[in-house]
């Protein structure tokens, strides 16, 4: 695990091997939420680079009757 410290600005610098696990680059966008008592980082992508991605679901499912 990688400390990192707070600025007196309230800033943090992402550690590279995070940054390229996950493929963030400058500018790239993230959101930050708290969850159970911590900070998650989320990258956010771009729809285009979203294309594809459920590829292959399975989108039949069984309906009520008076659903349909």
């Amino acid at each position: 695990m990688t400390a990192v410290t707070v600025s007196p600005k309230f800033q943090v610098v992402i550690p590279k091997e995070i940054r390229e696990a996950l493929g963030i680059f400058s500018g790239q966008k993230v959101q930050m939420l708290t969850y159970q008592n911590r900070i998650e980082i989320i990258p956010l992508k771009p729809m285009r680079e979203m294309r594809g991605f459920l590829k292959g679901i399975n989108t039949n499912i069984e309906r009520d009757q008076d659903r349909v």
